[in-house]
């Protein structure tokens, strides 16, 4: 009786393994993630995008929609720990928001900076590099996703 049941058991682990496979694979292919319900009527535009197969990676949270970061500057998402920036039209750049001097978070984008409040640390937009110290090393560049309107985390 033992052999019957533990086959039982197999069969009924293999076909949990099977339905809990087939539900996470749709990830970036044809349309629905499974679970990101707000990048869930972006995913007709996701063929579109030249960087659509790095997307099953990471089904980031959606930060924002392209048109909401300024040109020549940026947003900073405190939560998130992550400043979007877009340096010129349609370029879109993201750095840590933790400013690599004393790990203050940066608080605001202006004249082509990103600027830490606690020391006057800024860095450029562009590429996170040091315009005004006392930080000595850029903000580290984070993954992010473009994917027709919507910007999210990688």
């Amino acid at each position: 009786m033992t052999s019957h049941s533990t086959s039982r058991r197999t069969v009924l682990f293999a076909a949990a393994a099977l339905t809990t496979a087939g539900c996470g694979s749709d990830g970036g292919g044809d349309g629905g993630d499974g679970g990101t319900t707000a990048g869930t009527p972006e995913a007709p535009d996701a063929p579109e995008t030249p960087g659509a197969p790095d997307s099953p990676e990471g089904d980031g949270e959606v930060l924002t929609r392209t048109s909401e970061i300024p040109v020549g500057g940026g947003t900073v998402f405190a939560e998130e720990k992550v400043v979007v920036t877009q340096p010129t039209a349609g370029e879109f750049k993201a750095f840590s928001a933790v400013c690599t001097h004393q790990g203050c978070l940066v608080n605001k984008v202006a004249d082509g900076t990103v600027d830490c409040p606690c020391h006057g640390s800024r860095f450029r937009v562009a590429d996170g590099s040091v315009v005004t110290g006392p930080a000595t090393r850029p903000l580290p560049a984070e993954q992010i996703i473009v994917s027709g309107e919507t910007i999210s985390l990688a």
